[in-house]
């Protein structure tokens, strides 16, 4: 019981927190990435802080878009820091959507479905953090759905945690690097970026299609 108390009061503290971002009209200033630029210029040396902070919120509260504030984090602090600050953020918003998802809807599933899991592809651990890895490399998938939907299986933490990192590694520094090629008016830089955040969309299809077909053969 517990568990479940704590899962309802960080469902009610985030969902609280998201109406009053969306009331207030915050999300017009903190999740714009030319707003948030120019925000964090002058907050010094608390800018990254609140980076962490805007990415751990996006990922949680899945509305709020994180692409401008890892664009804005680049530009701030270039693609080395930039990366850093997205991905502590966006870790641990990966983990808190998970631990929601797990002390809310764990038990729930495995009462009403745990024997139907075990006999599927659900049941495998190595199976599931495959997919875990490779939808984080797809950026159209929504990342938040991912994580509360992987709280709600056999998946540890470690498991979850480590497929999340180096999922979101590569677009996170993408992301960043745009937002430091904006910083410098570097536009060549800027197209190659993209060009190759359209790569890291494709290749895990590409692979993942591969796979099928090899396995149907």
């Amino acid at each position: 019981m517990s568990k479940l108390i704590t899962g309802i009061i960080l469902f009610t503290v985030f969902t609280g927190l998201y109406i009053f971002i969306a009331i207030s009209g915050l999300a017009d200033d903190l999740f714009n990435s030319k707003n948030l630029q120019s925000f964090l210029v002058s907050l010094n040396g608390f800018g990254p802080l609140l980076i962490v902070m805007l990415m751990t919120g996006a990922i949680v509260m899945s509305p709020l878009p994180s692409a401008p504030i890892a664009i804005a984090a680049g530009f701030a602090y270039g693609h080395g820091w930039g990366t850093f600050y997205i991905l502590i953020g966006a870790e641990l918003g990966a983990i808190i959507a998970f631990t929601i998802s797990r002390l809310l809807g764990y038990q729930v599933i495995q009462k009403r479905f745990g024997h139907k899991i075990d006999t599927t592809w659900l049941s495998s651990s190595k199976h599931l953090v495959g997919v875990i890895f490779v939808s984080r490399l797809i950026p159209f998938i929504s990342f938040d759905v991912i994580s509360y939907a992987a709280g709600l299986t056999k998946v540890s933490y470690l498991q979850f945690a480590l497929a999340t990192f180096f999922g979101i590694l590569p677009a996170s520094f993408l992301l960043a690097h745009v937002g430091s090629e904006i910083a410098t008016s570097e536009l060549n830089s800027i197209a190659i970026t993209v060009i190759l955040l359209g790569v890291i969309t494709v290749f895990p299809l590409v692979f993942s299609l591969i796979l099928k077909r090899k396995s149907n053969e």
